[in-house]
């Protein structure tokens, strides 16, 4: 299993290329390759209490990569979103190794409440895995089926 190291980011610390790996992982991900015509690049994005959480390879290569919200953003809840492996890294355990990091940076950063999170309808079993449970209906975010999860902290 490639390992990797763990980088959190207030958007305001990041160098420009890191913000221009960042922002071209996710557009290659959730525009191009997932064909989401959407506002990739919002206003959470440069929120002062959001952290930018992404996962390097051993040669720096940008290869996972997660938003985090403080509670009272999104949702009254913790929140995660902007999820992504890199296509060439993905079925090689990075999409738990992100999760996993994503829940200790929430633990240490806002240790109380839970986590509420609009998934991708297809990622239910992956993130009950870790006590999400479903609390909505599917519903069609940007083109695509989604559906709410909870997880308490």
């Amino acid at each position: 299993m490639n390992h990797l190291h763990w980088k959190t980011t207030a958007f305001h610390h990041f160098s420009l290329d890191e913000l221009f790996d960042v922002l071209q992982l996710r557009v290659d991900v959730f525009v191009v390759e997932q064909r989401c015509a959407y506002r990739e690049i919002d206003e959470y994005d440069r929120h002062p209490e959001v952290r930018h959480l992404s996962g390097y390879d051993e040669s720096g290569q940008l290869v996972a990569y997660t938003r985090l919200l403080p509670p009272g953003l999104r949702y009254p809840e913790i929140n995660f979103g902007r999820f992504v492996v890199r296509v060439d890294w993905r079925k090689q355990g990075i999409g738990h190794q992100l999760l996993q990091a994503a829940l200790k940076e929430i633990s240490s950063g806002w240790p109380h409440g839970s986590i509420r999170i609009s998934a991708q309808d297809y990622l239910q079993k992956f993130y009950s895995q870790y006590g999400f449970i479903r609390e909505s209906d599917v519903y069609l975010e940007d083109g695509i089926s989604h559906v709410e999860m909870v997880k308490e902290v």
